[in-house]
């Protein structure tokens, strides 16, 4: 999209909050932190807004997967279905979900239409990797990435056999918190970029506020479940019925959450104002 005078926009200043950078890359919209799509300054271009339904239906459809396949493997646990081994290969094929998921949200921090100095509102030319620390949905879907990549050792690790309980809290309990660790840290800087503070916010009419207020708390949910994960010198879990069942409904969450997510896109161009 060329520069936002051509549509009678630059005097138009995005609000105190900020750009709501969020709807740039989910939605291909500039506007303010808190408007509505109504309240748009600036639409991304067609061939833009399909590149990001698209990436965002990939990344979308991996959390729904990789979501359902933790929450199945979770049951089979419970359950005591299958031994070790049936939980931890569906445990891993959902850890290939998640990590597409993530690496694929990453793609949508990198490759969202931004806001030019100049005035315009363009998104770059396709990059499947970049470096940018100075912004805060780069950092947030980088940690994110991380999260899954250190899950992948853990849930490879599972696999290892007559590891004694020092081993197993050291391969596989230890990957489990760090990551969970860094799914928070990833969750909270989400919502920082949606609430324009440290601080978290109270937007229920944001669906993009629902997506991180739902994988925050599938995330707090995995990380009471690595807690209770703990083997002890006998080599007993903490409480296997927490550990369990917290993976079951943080898993169940991150689900939910990318069912929402398949929603977040770019409408089409009859809805643009």
């Amino acid at each position: 999209m060329g520069p936002l005078a051509d549509l009678g926009l630059r005097n138009r200043p995005v609000g105190r909050g900020g750009p709501d950078r969020r709807a740039m890359r989910k939605r291909g919209v500039l506007r303010a932190l808190g408007e509505g799509l109504d309240e748009a300054r600036a639409w991304a271009d067609e061939n833009t807004a399909r590149r990001l339904r698209r990436v965002n239906a990939v990344s979308a459809t991996a959390f729904v997967l990789g979501g359902s396949l933790f929450a199945i493997g979770a049951a089979l646990a419970q359950g005591d279905v299958g031994g070790p081994l049936l939980p931890a290969s569906v445990f891993l094929v959902g850890g290939v979900f998640f990590s597409t998921g993530g690496y694929t949200a990453l793609l949508q921090a990198i490759n969202g239409p931004r806001q030019r100095p100049g005035g315009g509102f363009e998104a770059e030319p396709w990059r499947w990797w970049a470096l940018e620390w100075g912004r805060l949905e780069w950092l947030s879907a980088l940690v994110l990435f991380v999260g899954t990549l250190v899950f992948a050792i853990n849930l490879i690790d599972s696999f290892i056999a007559n590891l004694t309980p020092a081993q197993e809290d050291r391969l596989i309990w230890s990957p489990d918190m760090i990551g969970c660790a860094l799914f928070l840290v990833s969750g909270h800087l989400a919502m920082v970029e949606i609430s324009g503070t440290w601080l978290p916010c109270w937007r229920p009419s944001d669906l993009g506020w629902w997506i991180v207020a739902t994988n925050q708390f599938g995330s707090l949910l995995f990380a009471v479940a690595a807690v209770a994960s703990f083997v002890h010198r006998d080599g007993d879990l903490l409480a296997a019925g927490i550990a369990n069942w917290g993976t079951l409904t943080g898993a169940l969450c991150f689900a939910i959450a990318g069912v929402m997510q398949e929603f977040e896109r770019p409408p089409p161009a009859s809805a643009q104002a």
